[in-house]
């Protein structure tokens, strides 16, 4: 059931071949929203629909081939056009990747609408982006049909997952929502932003098989940036999660003053159990 809200928020993305996370994705912001308040671009008019699209705002856009640098600048300018639209009827907008999800601390014991439409926001909110992968040593190949959070316990903490995904006011996001233009980062005590990208070596090997035996070996012999960090490094305790925040709320490297630094650290901590609460 979905809790009563005193602030109409929205939630929009954009996919490509990515039915797996979108569908994810459609199950999280419809239970805190309520699926009329998702709006989805599909890049190409031969997407696929998940089953459990419910009454999401669909919309199919030609699919045109470009650079990588030109795509993202493409979909990011599509999406902040888009967020111009829905505040003219929304109070808030939630924009992300099919694979990152919002979460409140579950200790305020709110849900994320409740604690959003009780915070001053002024332009934008970043949750602390929390990159969460497979630890290759402990965890075993994901079960696609069971919750993530119940099968993955260790995460590394990223300055490029911490990003001001909500917004109040017309703006334009950066590529990948990484920063939006004239405006700095508000980083919140209390919400985290999760980085599903390599919550599984299969499924990566699997999406780089897709793209080329140069890729799938590629990956085979660097392997995964995150997941290397989380198999091989020893997790720091929860309090880094407040000290990381510190660093990257002061913190920015002189040739991007409106994105969050941390000098290259790169600590890696097990995830709170009651994070497990959020449901994703």
């Amino acid at each position: 059931m979905q809790n009563k809200q005193s602030k109409r928020i929205a939630a929009i993305t954009m996919a490509r071949d990515d039915e797996f996370f979108l569908s994810r994705w459609i199950a999280y912001y419809g239970k805190q929203f309520g699926t009329k308040n998702l709006y989805i671009l599909l890049d190409g008019n031969d997407q696929k629909v998940p089953e459990n699209i419910g009454d999401a705002h669909i919309t199919k856009l030609p699919h045109i081939p470009m650079s990588r640098s030109s795509g993202d600048k493409y979909r990011i300018n599509k999406l902040s056009e888009l967020a111009h639209k829905l505040l003219k009827q929304y109070d808030i907008v939630i924009g992300c990747d099919t694979d990152e999800f919002l979460i409140v601390d579950p200790k305020t014991k709110q849900t994320l609408s409740e604690y959003l439409s009780n915070k001053k926001i002024y332009t934008s909110l970043s949750g602390l982006g929390l990159d969460i992968g497979q630890h290759l040593s402990k965890e075993k190949t994901l079960d696609k049909k069971a919750p993530f959070l119940e099968q993955r316990e260790y995460a590394l903490l990223s300055t490029r997952y911490t990003k001001p995904v909500v917004i109040t006011k017309p703006i334009f996001w950066g590529s990948g929502f990484h920063s939006i233009k004239h405006h700095n980062f508000h980083i919140d005590k209390t919400l985290y932003l999760l980085h599903f990208g390599a919550i599984d070596m299969k499924m990566l090997e699997q999406k780089a098989q897709k793209r080329g035996t140069d890729w799938l070996n590629h990956l085979k012999r660097r392997g995964n940036g995150t997941i290397n960090l989380i198999t091989n490094k020893k997790p720091k305790s929860e309090k880094w999660l407040n000290i990381v925040r510190i660093l990257q709320t002061y913190c920015r490297p002189i040739y991007a003053l409106r994105k969050p630094a941390m000098f290259g650290l790169k600590p890696v901590i097990k995830i709170p159990t009651r994070f497990k609460k959020s449901g994703i």
